[in-house]
């Protein structure tokens, strides 16, 4: 049984599509992970600054109530 070289360059071709859309899926997935991280880092920043401006502002609240009482 004899196949024709073009079968067998369209069979390539076939492989070939197939490795290049693992690659770019295992890059977009690389991409979105990284994109994860980076709004979850400024999630959690944002939760940092709440908990400080909270803070500072109860420290406030607490020494006028203490002006208020004294």
């Amino acid at each position: 049984m004899v196949v024709s070289w073009w079968v067998l360059v369209i069979i390539g071709f076939i492989f070939f599509s197939g490795y290049m859309s693992f690659r770019a899926m295992r890059a977009e997935m690389k991409l979105e992970q990284e994109y994860i991280e980076k709004e979850g880092q400024v999630y959690m920043e944002r939760i940092k600054h709440a908990r400080t401006s909270k803070g500072s502002e109860e420290e406030t609240e607490n020494v006028n109530e203490m002006k208020s009482v004294g």
